[in-house]
């Protein structure tokens, strides 16, 4: 991370983080089956009928960038953006048919398995006393 301070009331900052997560051949071969196609394995109890599982390699990445800009026009009372852009890399490939779960809030579909981009923006005006 990066903090320039433009003056006294102004800042603006970038940030960032990588994450990578590996499973060796016997933890893969537990969750995938010894097919590698999850059918056997401890996720094949979450595959529904009409599941199209091309790839099962629960290895993933994760990445993150952002920026904040600070905004201090008074002591003590900040306003803030933060913009945050964030990428999975996963290796898991196809589609699986969830039959739903209350507990969890997921309804019943047929999720597609692929990488997924998220940005957030979190606007915060904060008061210290």
């Amino acid at each position: 991370a990066y903090v320039h301070n433009w003056n006294p009331n102004w800042n603006t900052s970038i940030y960032g983080a990588w994450a990578q997560v590996n499973y060796n051949s016997k933890a893969k071969g537990y969750l995938c089956g010894p097919a590698g196609n999850g059918v056997g394995g401890s996720l094949s109890n979450f595959f529904g009928a009409g599941s199209a599982l091309t790839s099962c390699n629960p290895d993933y990445n994760i990445a993150q960038i952002g920026t904040q800009t600070q905004w201090t026009p008074v002591k003590n009372l900040t306003f803030s953006a933060d913009f945050t852009y964030t990428h999975l890399d996963q290796g898991f490939a196809g589609t699986v048919a969830f039959p739903g779960s209350a507990a969890i809030g997921k309804p019943a579909a047929i999720y597609e398995l692929k990488d997924q981009n998220t940005y957030t923006m979190l606007l915060r005006a904060q008061r210290n006393w």
